[in-house]
């Protein structure tokens, strides 16, 4: 699925989130989980670049590959 545009626009497949909630621990501003199901939630999608490097570690500590960015320039 793809979201957002510009420098930091991030693809994520929902159906792939186990619910560890890396992405919400390493980019609050950025991810959520819901309530329900803890699944990840994208609260922005197009954040800043000062993010670039926690929403990069996001990424890189997702459990279930189900978050994708692009562009990131820490």
């Amino acid at each position: 699925m793809r979201k957002g545009s510009g420098p930091h626009e991030r693809d994520r497949g929902p159906e792939r989130c186990c619910g560890a909630g890396n992405c919400v621990i390493l980019a609050p501003e950025v991810f959520d989980q819901r309530d329900e199901d803890g699944t990840v939630v994208l609260l922005d999608p197009a954040p800043p670049e000062v993010l670039a490097g926690a929403v990069g570690e996001a990424v890189d500590q997702c459990p279930g590959r189900a978050i994708e960015a692009h562009d990131i320039r820490p």
